[in-house]
C-alpha cells in the first residue's frame, strides 16, 4: 500500500482506532481520515454512503463498535445487536458499492463457541453455541465476518477480518458499568488503594482463563493487513498466552500497589471458561505480538494516572 493512500479509520477516537491512527502515522501514512459520530452517524446508511462516495478512501478500517463487558451485554442486548450490525453493514456496503480497494473489519474472540476446543482456531467459527452473556455482540460480529467473506468470495475484493483477543491499553474505557475486566480492575484497585486499601470485590470465581493483547500490537496487525494482501478472509490476533482472572487480578493489584483483600463474588457469572487464541496463521505470515502482559499493564496504569481527572468525570 502506497504511503500516500487515503485511509478512513471508523472509530478513530476509541482505544483501538486511536492506536491504529498513531501506528499508521508513525509508519508514514499522512492521508488519514477520522470523523466523530456527530459528523457521520455510522448507524445511518445514507450518511455513511454519502460520506464514503465523497471521500473515496483507498482503505477503510472498521474499528467502530458498541462495546462493553458482561454487564453491558446483558442489560442492552438490542442495542449491542442492532447498532453493531448497522455500523458494520453500512460501512461494508458503502465500501463495496464505491469500489474501495481494501476493507479491514475488526471483531472479537467472542465470535467462537463457548466450549470450543482450546486454543481457538478460525475454523471453529459456527461449530457450536455461543457464550450467552455476550452472544448479542458476538452474533453482530459474526455477521460482519461472513459479509466480508461473501464479498471476497463473490467479487474477489480484498476484504479481511481480524479477530483480536481481549484488548487493553491507553484510552481504554474505565467506566465500571460498561468496561471490560482489565480496565475495570485497574480502576477498582486504584480507588480501593486511595480508600485506605479497602477490600476489592470481583465477579465470579477467578478461575476462567483469558488472553490479553496490548492495543498497539493490535494496531500493528492492522498495519500489516493494510500493507499486505492476506491470503484468507479471517485471522485471529492475539499473544498466544493466557492467565486466570485470579492471576490477572493479583498482577494488577501488585502494579497498582493495593494492599487490601480480594473478595470473589461467586454469585456473579464467570462467562466462558477459557478463551485462548490460536494465532499461528498470523504468526506464519509475518505478524507477532511484542508487548507482554506485565509491561502492557504498567503502561496502561501510567496512562490512567496521567488522565485520572478526565476518567473520574465519566458517569457511573
Amino acid at each position: 500500500m502506497d504511503r500516500n493512500s487515503k485511509i478512513y479509520i471508523a472509530g478513530h477516537r476509541g482505544m483501538v482506532g486511536s492506536s491504529i491512527w498513531r501506528t499508521l502515522e508513525i509508519a508514514g501514512y499522512t492521508r488519514l481520515i477520522g470523523k466523530t459520530s456527530k459528523e457521520v452517524d455510522l448507524r445511518n446508511q445514507d450518511a455513511v454512503n454519502s460520506f464514503i462516495s465523497y471521500e473515496k478512501p483507498d482503505v477503510i478500517i472498521d474499528a467502530a463498535a458498541r462495546v462493553g463487558g458482561i454487564l453491558a451485554n446483558n442489560e442492552f442486548p438490542y442495542q449491542f445487536l442492532m447498532e453493531n450490525m448497522q455500523i458494520q453493514n453500512n460501512l461494508i456496503q458503502a465500501a463495496h458499492e464505491n469500489n474501495i480497494e481494501k476493507f479491514v473489519f475488526l471483531g472479537s474472540s467472542c465470535i467462537y463457541p463457548k466450549l470450543a476446543p482450546q486454543p481457538l482456531k478460525e475454523e471453529y467459527l459456527l461449530t457450536d453455541r455461543l457464550e450467552p452473556t455476550n452472544e448479542w455482540y458476538a452474533i453482530a460480529k459474526i455477521s460482519g465476518v461472513k459479509l466480508c467473506e461473501a464479498i471476497r468470495k463473490q467479487f474477489g475484493k480484498d476484504f479481511v477480518s481480524l479477530m483480536p483477543t481481549n484488548l487493553y491499553g491507553p484510552f481504554d474505557n474505565f467506566d465500571l458499568k460498561t468496561s471490560h475486566v482489565l480496565p475495570a480492575m485497574i480502576r477498582k484497585f486504584h480507588e480501593a488503594k486511595d480508600n485506605d486499601h479497602a477490600d476489592v470485590t470481583l465477579w465470579g470465581s477467578g478461575t476462567p482463563m483469558r488472553e490479553f493483547l496490548y492495543v498497539d500490537d493490535m494496531a500493528k496487525a492492522v498495519l500489516f493487513a493494510v500493507e499486505n494482501k492476506l491470503p484468507e478472509h479471517l485471522y485471529n490476533v492475539g499473544i498466544g498466552v493466557d492467565v486466570s482472572i485470579k492471576q490477572l487480578a493479583e498482577t494488577i493489584q501488585a502494579i497498582v500497589g493495593h494492599q487490601g483483600n480480594i473478595v470473589w463474588d461467586s454469585s456473579k457469572p464467570d462467562g466462558t471458561p477459557r478463551k485462548l487464541m490460536d494465532v499461528s496463521k498470523m504468526n506464519n505470515i509475518g505478524w507477532t505480538a511484542q508487548v507482554d502482559l506485565q509491561n502492557g499493564i504498567k503502561t496502561t496504569y501510567d496512562w490512567f494516572l496521567k488522565n485520572i481527572k478526565n476518567i473520574k468525570k465519566v458517569k457511573i
